[in-house]
């Protein structure tokens, strides 16, 4: 087994095993996409939000969170690669595991992003036609959606305060694969947005995201007073925010969310 040098999406060079046999994840979505490329006995560690597939939260190390890490168990499964990402993952962390281990850092901001992503992790671990196979699919997948229609739709992911997801974030971009306009284009990242705010938007659609804010039935009723005219419902947030193997199910899940918005 020897070492090769990888270049990951911070623009940082990697010297990972070749190929890696000790892989901890640290993102919830990129932990999916190492099931589906078929690395169950590589993957020694996995954080607590990691819930797909579900039998790993019982079979593999639980390492934390995805912003707080137990470095005395990330140390005693002895990891020849860690992969993480940029927003999801914490700097200090990250650079504290550095010292020690190969750490491949995603940056996933588009769809293009994603799929490179996935193509280069398939690299890493050998698993080069599964990723491929994968990528293809998804964009097959998408070709063949019919998008939602060009309503513009604000996307929360955060109550008290509220806070939505704009330019310069995927779900921005998966927003726009679904045929949707983002209100928050005057914005970027996640702003903070007042109830004066909200109601000058004027949206057509409110999304309520399962996550990271557990949003629920009651409030919608909630954000009814602040916008009576607008359709407001709840939308799986990991369709919109995880940029693994789960974007193969986007285009069946618009479907779906197609009957509720007409």
């Amino acid at each position: 087994m020897g070492i090769k040098t990888f270049i990951d999406q911070m623009g940082s060079p990697v010297k990972i095993s070749d190929p890696p046999k000790r892989i901890i994840s640290l993102v919830p979505s990129q932990t999916e996409l190492l099931a589906d490329l078929g690395l169950d006995n590589e993957v020694m560690g996995i954080t607590k939000f990691c819930i797909h597939p579900g039998h790993w939260r019982r079979d593999k190390a639980v390492v934390g969170g995805t912003k707080n890490f137990h470095f005395d168990r990330i140390h005693r499964l002895h990891p020849d690669l860690i992969i993480g990402n940029k927003e999801e993952n914490y700097q200090e962390g990250i650079e504290q595991l550095r010292q020690h281990y190969p750490v491949w850092m995603s940056n996933v901001t588009t769809p293009d992003d994603a799929f490179n992503m996935i193509l280069e992790v398939g690299k890493i671990t050998k698993r080069e036609v599964a990723a491929e196979t994968l990528t293809s699919a998804i964009r097959k997948s998408w070709e063949g959606m019919i998008q939602l229609p060009s309503l513009h739709v604000l996307y929360l992911i955060w109550r008290k305060p509220w806070m939505g997801a704009a330019l310069g974030t995927f779900i921005d971009s998966m927003i726009n694969v679904s045929g949707l306009k983002n209100c928050l284009f005057n914005h970027s990242r996640y702003p903070e947005l007042s109830e004066e705010e909200i109601q000058s938007l004027n949206p057509d659609l409110v999304f309520l995201s399962s996550e990271p804010y557990p949003f629920r039935e009651d409030h919608i009723h909630e954000l009814k007073t602040i916008l009576p005219a607008s359709k407001i419902m709840l939308v799986d947030g990991e369709m919109f925010s995880w940029y693994g193997s789960r974007l193969r199910l986007f285009a069946d899940y618009i479907k779906k969310l197609r009957s509720q918005v007409m």
